[in-house]
């Protein structure tokens, strides 16, 4: 099992900046992916951000692209999604996942936290 824990969202206005973090512990040397991913109110949720545990690798939503900056640190077990120019569209709750080698699906999910952005 592993278990995830978000933090750092908070209220900021548009055009300002956070930095989510993920961390994660238990059978650590499962994963293989983290993912940053959020919903809205009334709306599916969506995937943001990605990072390949090994390799440091790492993709992002079209939206969130040149704006959002994944990373992880090792040594902490912990993933990072620096959130710059934000926009009142990136209101939402923000999620963190991990996903096991040769998986497809997302395994395990943390919490949430909330992130709101006023124009």
């Amino acid at each position: 099992q592993v278990q995830l824990v978000e933090s750092g969202g908070g209220l900021v206005q548009a055009g300002g900046s956070l930095r989510l973090s993920c961390a994660a512990s238990g059978s650590i040397f499962s994963i293989n992916v983290m993912g940053w991913f959020r919903q809205a109110p009334g709306k599916e949720r969506e995937f943001v951000a990605r990072i390949r545990w090994t390799d440091a690798s790492t993709y992002y939503a079209d939206s969130v692209k040149g704006r959002f900056t994944i990373s992880r640190d090792n040594a902490k077990n912990t993933v990072y999604l620096q959130m710059s120019s934000l926009k009142p569209e990136d209101t939402a709750a923000y999620y963190c996942a991990a996903r096991r080698l040769m998986r497809v699906e997302y395994d395990y999910w943390g919490q949430g936290t909330q992130v709101s952005v006023s124009s």
